[in-house]
């Protein structure tokens, strides 16, 4: 499928800079560029691309000013990353969809199958499942009994997704996902844990993005709830009865410990670690690897372990690096002091 520039700049509200007539069937990085594709440039360490990439049409910021001749068609944006995910998003859509149930899929006749779904080869509908309409349910993937899945969902081969949990419209969950096992629950006795039974479920709302091998697990008792508009990472942890806010985004290897409640349009980073009970507010920036054993206020931007004021933090970064000569000066100070104190007392 070809498209023209001047297709391309209605589509995302741009203004061409060149052949309006250049087209344009593939994408490529900008250096990395090849005839026919279109890239973009929104990060600066990335500029001297934009002088010898192949690449028809490129996509720049608005406040781009070029200080070489460019042989690329460019089209001028407010933002050049968010046009192109527009346009990758079109590309996707216009991919044709599989639909039907494969017979060697297992559908309950209890279950309610919507239009256009897909069901692939040996994926397990239980009872009284509902899969909406448009839905993608992939090889190898469980629905158990009593589940939800909304409309334009993708659940990719190999998710689980225990009983009667619920999951949103425009939902994509990625491969080895797991909603709905057992929240980590145990009561101590004299002959070792008793398993505490975990009777919740898990929600997610709509527009939620799970990445692959990451748990989200059911409550003790209610719902562990994952808001519109969240993006997880792979191989992340959430526990519980845990509430993650709306778009907020959180990065590979992060785990949330039991009834934490987490604010909306968070960004938490790679192998973060969150205390149970906690509660995070809004539009937190935490680091990658802090540990955070509290409350957090809405608008912190934290890092270390335990976790403060990123500020604060990489200013007690370069004092800790200077430790060994500062020890070495106190130390001498000591002894000069000492010294002193001797020829007075004298």
């Amino acid at each position: 499928m070809e498209f023209s520039a001047k297709q391309i700049a209605t589509f995302i509200q741009g203004e061409i800079l060149g052949d309006e007539n250049a087209t344009v069937h593939t994408f490529a990085k900008i250096e990395e560029g090849i005839p026919g594709a279109i890239s973009f440039l929104a990060n600066p360490k990335y500029t001297s691309y934009i002088y010898t990439t192949q690449s028809s049409i490129v996509l720049v910021n608005k406040d781009f000013i070029p200080e070489h001749e460019i042989k690329a068609t460019l089209i001028k944006v407010d933002n050049a990353y968010e046009s192109l995910a527009k346009l990758l998003n079109m590309y996707e859509m216009s991919k044709p969809k599989k639909q039907g149930i494969h017979s060697l899929a297992y559908v309950s006749s209890t279950a309610q199958i919507g239009k256009n779904v897909y069901i692939g080869p040996f994926a397990y509908i239980g009872e009284n499942c509902i899969v909406g309409d448009d839905t993608l349910i992939y090889p190898h993937a469980y629905l158990g009994d009593g589940v939800t899945v909304g409309n334009h969902c993708t659940v990719y081969s190999n998710v689980s997704i225990y009983h009667d949990c619920r999951i949103g419209n425009a939902c994509i969950l990625h491969s080895g996902v797991v909603i709905g096992a057992d929240g980590f629950g145990f009561a101590p006795t004299p002959d070792g844990y008793e398993k505490i039974p975990q009777i919740g479920i898990v929600i997610l709302e709509d527009s939620v993005e799970i990445g692959a091998n990451t748990c989200v697990d059911r409550a003790t008792m209610g719902a562990t709830v994952i808001r519109k508009g969240v993006k997880l990472d792979n191989l992340i942890q959430i526990a519980h009865n845990d509430e993650i806010g709306s778009h907020t985004v959180m990065a590979a290897q992060a785990g949330i410990a039991g009834s934490t409640k987490v604010g909306e349009w968070c960004m938490i980073g790679g192998q973060v670690g969150l205390a149970g009970h906690a509660k995070i507010g809004d539009k937190v920036s935490i680091a990658a690897q802090s540990g955070i054993p509290g409350n957090v206020a809405s608008g912190s931007q934290i890092m270390g372990s335990p976790a403060f004021d990123a500020k604060k933090y990489f200013k007690a970064s370069v004092a800790y690096k200077k430790l060994p000569e500062m020890y070495t000066e106190v130390h001498a100070l000591r002894r000069e002091l000492e010294e002193l104190k001797q020829q007075l007392n004298k």
